[in-house]
C-alpha cells in the first residue's frame, strides 16, 4: 500500500487521532482488541500513536506487550509444534474452520502433552527472549508496530516512556536473554 492510499499517512487522521489523545491527556489511544488475551492484566495493549517515519507525520498501530508474555507465547507455539508431531490428526484452534471435526479426547491428550513439554522446556531453559520491536511498512493503516518490553505490565508510564524513546529515536532495547518459569504449582 503506498503513503498515498494509506489513510494513517492522512493529515486528517492524524489530526483526528492527536485530538483524541488531547482528550485522553496522554500521547496514545488504547484500541479495543478482541484478540487480544481475555485475562488481559496490562500484559498486552493495543495502541495509536502519532510519530515519524521517511520525515512525515504518521500514526502507528502498535501492539506492545511484556516480555513475560511474548516468552510465554514463544513456548506455547513451540511445545504445541512438537505435539503436533506425535499427534499429526490434531488441528490447531487458529487453523479450524467451519468444516473443523471436535475431537474433545485428542485435544485433551495434546493440551495434556503440550504442558509436559513446556515443563520440560522451562527446566532446560530451552527458549530465550530479548526486548524488540518489528516496524511493518506495508501496513493498512499507518506504520504498524510490534513491540515486547521487560517490564511487569504496560501501565500508562511505560507506555508513555515507550512512544517518548520511541519517537526520539532513543529506544535503548534490552538485548540480555531471558526465560521465564511458570507460576503454577
Amino acid at each position: 500500500m503506498t503513503q498515498i492510499s494509506n489513510p494513517g499517512f492522512s493529515p486528517e487522521e492524524i489530526k483526528r487521532l492527536k485530538e483524541l489523545c488531547a482528550t485522553e491527556q496522554r500521547t496514545f489511544i488504547l484500541i479495543e482488541d478482541e484478540d487480544l488475551p481475555v485475562s488481559n492484566d496490562r500484559e498486552m495493549v493495543h495502541i495509536q500513536f502519532v510519530g515519524h517515519f521517511e520525515q512525515k507525520e504518521v500514526i502507528y498501530d502498535a501492539i506492545l506487550c511484556t516480555l513475560q508474555l511474548h516468552y510465554s507465547s514463544l513456548l506455547y507455539e513451540a511445545a504445541e509444534r512438537e505435539a503436533i508431531q506425535h499427534f499429526p490428526l490434531y488441528v490447531p484452534i487458529e487453523n479450524r474452520d467451519e468444516t473443523y471435526q471436535a475431537n474433545d479426547s485428542l485435544d485433551e491428550e495434546v493440551e495434556m502433552m503440550v504442558l509436559e513439554i513446556i515443563e520440560e522446556m522451562e527446566e532446560n531453559d530451552e527458549i530465550k527472549v530479548s526486548e524488540y520491536v518489528e516496524v511493518d511498512k506495508d501496513f493498512d493503516f499507518g506504520i504498524g508496530l510490534e513491540a515486547a518490553l521487560y517490564v511487569p505490565a504496560l501501565s500508562d508510564e511505560v507506555i508513555e516512556e515507550f512512544i517518548h524513546d520511541f519517537n526520539a529515536d532513543a529506544l535503548q532495547l534490552d538485548t540480555s536473554l531471558y526465560s521465564f518459569k511458570s507460576e503454577e504449582e
